[in-house]
Formats: structure tokens, C-alpha cells, sequence
């Protein structure tokens, strides 16, 4: 019944019109109507208290990730580039070690290190102790997450900054050293604002990948958005359109990152091209002003 009511369409509709028709009522159909999506529920819990509270607590994941984690992927990638063969084989084995070993595993060693160490010093490597703590106390859930996330995207940003660094044409670093231009300013002026084109794209990506990486922390029991979600289709059997309150949320901050990804490459874009192009926002007014004043949609005898 279903394929006749697809093949004859409307009166007057062509074969093809009939088909994007028909697929068309049934996107609508599956998006809608179909009740298994329960849409009510959606909008009962989509800005429920508890599941922004946990989305805030997965937006604070990924903004500590990001920070310590690039903080570090620095003085990684300084290492790797620099000519001490000490921090070379430091930064390399640490780089190598943290790709190596899954996110997963990572998260619950920090989580379960209280069983491994009762008490931690920080002090002099096999010399006295300046103080000394114990981990139950101080090394939370949320602490050992962010622990985790941290030194895992420290591996990958240290590589994606080191590659950066290099796409720089060192002739410039050359002419730049017989003009006598101090070091600092060099990386400042001269390394950094060339570096980062190549930089954010792939930096961009791992700060997504971050915050959708969040989600691996609900083996941990930290009320992030996806362990908040599990928590309320377990308890009310509505797994569908919880789901779908996590995808829209993850959907809704990834654009938004995306978006400021967009910009902050704008910004550094400024020294590569004499005029840069329009933003989205900048070609709705152009459009706007081109219509407005080549007078479509004007009266008859009024532009006269």
C-alpha cells in the first residue's frame, strides 16, 4: 500500500516530484510524528536543572583540559625542538607514553591512585620533602578527571605546536637574527602570528574532541551531561529522547566553538591576504544594501 501511494503521488505531479515529496513527508513523519521520539520528554528535561548543572560541569572538564593541557603541550613542544638532548628524550617518552595508553585507562589509574598511594610529597627528586599530602583527600573524582584529560591532550597538543612551529620558514628566523631582533620578540612578532594558521585548525579539533571526550568520565561516576542523561533514562526508561537531549546540547556548544574557531583564525589571517574576506553576518548586509538599493521589489513607476 505504501509503495502505491509513493508511485502515484498527486494529480499533475511528474514521477520525481511524487518521490521527493513522499521522502519528504517521511523525514517529516520519522522527526515528528513518530511518537518513539517523545518530544515531550525532550522539552521536559532539556533545560532540566540537573541536566544543566551537569552540562556545566562537562563545559568546566573541557575548559581545564584545554588550558592545563595545551599549558603543558608548550613546554613539551619547547622540549622536543629544543638542541638539550635531555628534554629531547623528556618531552619524546612522555609524548610516546600518553599516546599510547587509551584516555580510558588513563582516567581510572587517577581515579583509583589512592590504592597505589596513600600519601604524595613534593620536595627535592631523593632529597627532603617540603610537604606532604594524602590522596584520598585531596585527588577527587573531579580533580583525577581533569588530571587525566590534561596530560592526555597535553601529548597531542605538544605535537600539533611543534608542527606549527616548524611550518615557519626558518629564513625569517635567520634575518631576523642578523637584524639583532632579541629572541622573545621573534617567537612574538615573528614565530607565533605565522605558526598559529597552522596551529588552530587542528587545535580547534582536539578542544572538540575534548568536550565531546567528556563523556568517557561517566566510568567514573562525575555527573557530567552524558552520565546525567544515563542517570534519567534509568530511572524513567525514556532512553531516546534523553539521548537526544545530550546530542542537541553537544550539537549547540561544538557550534559555538566552531564559531569562535571561525573568528580567532580571522584574527590571525590579518597578515596573509590584503583584504579579508566577508564574515557571514557582513555578506547578509552587502546582500541586504545590494537589494535595498537596486530597488528590487520597488513599486512600478517608482525608481522611474
Amino acid at each position: 500500500m505504501a509503495l502505491v501511494e509513493l508511485a502515484s503521488g498527486q494529480p499533475g505531479q511528474g514521477p520525481c516530484q511524487s518521490l521527493q515529496t513522499s521522502t519528504s513527508q517521511t523525514v517529516v513523519a520519522v522527526l515528528a510524528i513518530n511518537p518513539g521520539w517523545d518530544w515531550a520528554t525532550f522539552a521536559q528535561y532539556f533545560t532540566a536543572s540537573s541536566v544543566l548543572s551537569a552540562l556545566w560541569m562537562t563545559i568546566e572538564l573541557t575548559l581545564w583540559g584545554t588550558v592545563l593541557g595545551f599549558a603543558l603541550g608548550v613546554l613539551l613542544a619547547i622540549g622536543r625542538l629544543s638542541n638539550n638532548p635531555v628534554l629531547q628524550v623528556v618531552s619524546w617518552t612522555y609524548i610516546w607514553a600518553f599516546r599510547s595508553i587509551p584516555l580510558i585507562v588513563q582516567l581510572l589509574f587517577w581515579f583509583n591512585i589512592a590504592y597505589l598511594y596513600k600519601t604524595l610529597s613534593i620536595g627535592i627528586p631523593f632529597g627532603p620533602a617540603f610537604f606532604e599530602f594524602g590522596v584520598a583527600g585531596v585527588i577527587s573524582g573531579f580533580t583525577a578527571a581533569v588530571i587525566g584529560l590534561a596530560l592526555h591532550q597535553a601529548a597531542y597538543s605538544a605535537e600539533i605546536i611543534r608542527a606549527g612551529i616548524i611550518s615557519v620558514d626558518h629564513g625569517q628566523i635567520e634575518a631576523a637574527n642578523a637584524l639583532g631582533i632579541p629572541r622573545y620578540r621573534q617567537f612574538v612578532k615573528i614565530v607565533l602570528p605565522q605558526a598559529m594558521r597552522a596551529i588552530l585548525p587542528n587545535a580547534a579539533n582536539e578542544v572538540i574532541s575534548l568536550f565531546k571526550g567528556t563523556s568517557i568520565v561517566s566510568t567514573m561516576a562525575i555527573a557530567e551531561l552524558f552520565y546525567q542523561v544515563q542517570v534519567i533514562f534509568g530511572r524513567t526508561g525514556r532512553v531516546v529522547p534523553m539521548l537526544m537531549v545530550a546530542t542537541v546540547w553537544y550539537i549547540i556548544l561544538t557550534t559555538i566553538l566552531s564559531i569562535g574557531q571561525y573568528y580567532v583564525e580571522r584574527h590571525y589571517a590579518r597578515g596573509s591576504a590584503r583584504a579579508l574576506p566577508l564574515t557571514p553576518w557582513q555578506r547578509v548586509v552587502a546582500k541586504y544594501r545590494e537589494i535595498r538599493d537596486s530597488g528590487i521589489g520597488a513599486p512600478r513607476g517608482a525608481t522611474k
